[in-house]
């Protein structure tokens, strides 16, 4: 798990107790994320589109159901791609981008690394060594708290590159190009006491969002972030974090990185047909079928599916006096 790209069920099941029961939450709904693709149902029941991604079925004898795009057979990865627009995006490309969300942050390119093209034709890119300045309005908490969101992020590789999902290369941590990757690297440069690290960290991981349609890539991508943080603090104090702190991460990732329907603001396929039964003057009846207003008219505020909930970290709740407040994200687009 720490050098493969794969990250294993069975082994985080065995090492970190209860943390996969986390990965696999959905907030929204109170229950576990599900499938949402007809790539399983030959499995068996269990493994049809709107059931519940549980422990039991990806773990055991099932340890290998869930594995990354890159190792999935071929014809499967053109099915997705043709059915659900899966395309999954070289590492250089995501660095590329990323790049340019940071030179209009700091006002300066080439802050994190230099994009150069190899002896053989192909892209890469170059770490820039130095710790980094920030322009003199600005200081490294503001960018460490600065919020960023992938959209329809499959296997979240820009947030995270653990490998680059194309070619399924190994990406060590101090070459990662990820938005999260990023953030984590400017804690390290400037936290060096455990309790400040683990402070600063979380407080990266709650600005990072993202959302997924697919169960399946959605735990990709919420376990790799989760081991994106083992693996930068194993780099940082040569041992591995305490299980607590694993699951703080955890429960944070649950609710940043969530399932939905990202046209809509739903859970996705939870918008339903309501009948209704309709009486004359004669006392006859005739059953309707009154379609999903929201869907019949594509407006995003009118759908009566389930609308996907996040957490908004930066506010505080009254009643608790917690740090976090729970919100539609429909409505965080609206303001």
């Amino acid at each position: 798990m720490r050098t493969g790209i794969d990250i294993l069920e069975n082994e985080l099941i065995e090492k970190y107790p209860h943390v996969l029961d986390t990965l696999l939450l959905d907030h929204t709904t109170k229950k576990n994320i599900f499938w949402a693709t007809d790539n399983y149902e030959h499995l068996g029941e269990l493994y049809n589109f709107h059931s519940e991604i549980l422990p039991d079925l990806i773990t055991g004898d099932y340890g290998s159901i869930i594995m990354p795009r890159v190792h999935k057979d071929r014809l499967l990865q053109l099915s997705r791609s043709k059915e659900m627009a899966e395309v999954f995006t070289p590492s250089w490309v995501c660095n590329a981008q990323n790049n340019l969300i940071d030179s209009a942050w700091f006002g300066r390119e080439n802050i994190f690394n230099t994009e150069i093209l190899s002896k053989n034709g192909s892209k890469n890119w170059v770490v820039t060594d130095e710790k980094i300045i920030y322009p003199n309005s600005k200081t490294w908490k503001d960018y460490v708290s600065d919020i960023r969101l992938e959209i329809a992020c499959g296997e979240a590789p820009y947030l995270t590159s653990r490998y680059d999902s194309t070619t399924g290369e190994f990406i060590q941590v101090s070459n990662r190009i990820g938005l999260l990757d990023r953030k984590l690297r400017i804690v390290n440069e400037n936290v060096d006491a455990r309790e400040d690290w683990l402070k600063a960290a979380q407080i990266a991981y709650k600005s990072i969002y993202a959302f997924e349609w697919q169960g399946d890539s959605l735990l990709l991508a919420r376990e790799a972030m989760l081991i994106t943080f083992i693996e930068n603090y194993i780099q940082k104090f040569e041992k591995e974090p305490l299980l607590k702190s694993i699951q703080n991460i955890a429960n944070i990732i649950s609710w940043n990185v969530w399932q939905m329907d990202g046209l809509k603001g739903i859970v996705p396929e939870s918008c339903t047909d309501v009948i209704k039964e309709k009486t004359d003057l004669f006392g006859s009846s005739e059953k309707q079928v009154v379609k999903c207003i929201g869907c019949a008219s594509q407006k995003h505020l009118l759908h009566n599916g389930k609308y996907c909930k996040v957490m908004d970290w930066t506010e505080r709740d009254i009643k608790t006096g917690e740090t976090g407040t729970i919100k539609r994200f429909i409505d965080l687009l609206n303001k």
